[in-house]
């Protein structure tokens, strides 16, 4: 395949990507308008539905503009050639593997975040506060960069030096080894998330004893699920949006609960939350995600083996010999349209679960305390109550809040 053919895919895939999201953005905007379902009557009032009308038009033109400006910075940067000439910049300090690698991903995360800037300050600062969302201040935003950049240097580092050395003493069937390397990683981290890298970010305090915790601890007996913790975060120093989740991998079990997810819903509602955390469990979903995740890796690594010496798309990416970090970087584009299918599939596989865990909920506990914290959820984060469909098949891992509540309704 000759330079220019690599160049003109490369561009082909990232303009691609920018006019479906425009399209889906399009669809979405238009879907936004119908008239609430007689399922979801009470979740806005007039006035609050406007809200949401403004909201979603809002963080709509604000993803074009700043899509618009990411693909401009990409389409000129291939164009005129920037990123051999960082290549050639980062060899005049270390010609050597994997030196040279190091210095051009990590200068070009520090150029990307620094041009991302604006985009998250006007997004949190301006249009998340003026919804009534944001709840940073301007110091928690900057000291997250701070941590990230560390983390980021640290983590995306050491396995950035491990890939590379592979390479060079391997070859092209690197990426066996580090398909093992990299499932560690991941295993690692799931287990380890809650204990050392969110409390980098957020504090976690124990569920305080009183009415809910009894509850959530009787369903977890009743249930047999082996609860470990209750944890509380305190996500209201950055959003108002509510969350929880579960995490751990073998016989440790953590729920973690947003504190402004407590302060909003009913113990029955908040039990109900946990109850279709724990028909994640029981349904093991956690493990077919995290199976399917090590998989996918799997199949990224051993493509990208097949281009990662590839001496055209070095120079088609402007570099005056074969580089291993600017193979990665075409890959990185070039995988586009294969992670977006694996994307539609994950998503499908993904909704199904959340079926099956709202249906463990409804039998287990009970349907219409999970309907009412769902309904009350979508109203405080100004949701779309009706996504286009084009849009929920492509880019949702969860069914809509209506889709949900209809199926719960038939358990009834």
């Amino acid at each position: 395949m000759s330079e220019k053919t690599i160049v003109i895919l490369v561009l082909g895939v990232l303009i691609f990507d920018f006019l479906l999201d425009l399209l889906l953005n399009f669809l979405n905007e238009k879907s936004s308008k119908k008239p609430i379902p007689e399922e979801l009557k009470g979740v806005y009032d007039d006035e609050k539905y406007q809200k949401s009308q403004d909201y979603q038009n809002t963080t709509g033109r604000f993803g074009k503009i700043s899509g618009a400006f990411s693909l401009i910075v990409m389409v000129v940067a291939i164009g005129l050639g920037w990123f051999g000439l960082l290549d050639d910049w980062a060899r005049s300090f270390s010609p050597l593997a994997p030196v040279t690698p190091l210095i051009f991903f990590g200068v070009l995360f520090v150029i990307s975040d620094v041009m991302g800037i604006p985009f998250s300050l006007y997004q949190n600062f301006v249009i998340e506060a003026r919804f009534g969302f944001n709840k940073m201040t301007f110091k928690t935003f900057f000291t997250d960069k701070v941590k990230g950049y560390l983390l980021t240097a640290l983590l995306g580092g050491g396995l950035l030096v491990i890939f590379v050395l592979m390479v060079e003493v391997i070859g092209a069937d690197f990426w066996w080894y580090f398909w093992i390397v990299i499932t560690v990683f991941l295993l690692a981290l799931n287990m380890l998330y809650t204990s050392l890298l969110l409390p980098l970010f957020n504090k976690l305090v124990p569920l305080e004893e009183g009415v809910l915790k009894k509850s959530i601890a009787d369903f977890a007996e009743k249930v047999s699920f082996p609860l470990t913790q209750v944890f509380v975060i305190d996500g209201s120093k950055r959003s108002s949006k509510g969350n929880a989740f579960f995490s751990g991998l073998g016989k440790k079990k953590k729920v973690v609960l947003y504190d402004t997810l407590i302060a909003k819903h009913s113990v029955d509602e908040l039990t109900a939350v946990f109850a279709h955390e724990v028909g994640h469990y029981k349904k093991n979903h956690i493990y077919i995600g995290t199976f399917m995740s090590i998989v996918q890796t799997g199949l990224m690594l051993f493509l990208l083996s097949k281009m990662i010496l590839n001496t055209q798309v070095s120079f088609a990416m402007g570099g005056e010999v074969t580089a291993i970090h600017l193979n990665m970087l075409a890959f990185g584009i070039l995988y586009s349209p294969v992670s977006r299918i694996l994307g539609i599939i994950m998503n499908l596989i993904s909704r199904k679960h959340e079926y099956e865990a709202d249906a463990y909920a409804a039998t287990h506990f009970a349907a219409q305390p999970l309907i009412d914290g769902l309904k009350k959820m979508s109203g405080d984060h100004l949701s779309n109550l009706t996504p286009h469909p084009a849009n929920v098949f492509i880019n949702y891992s969860h069914p809509t809040v209506l889709q949900r509540i209809r199926a719960m309704n038939l358990l009834k």
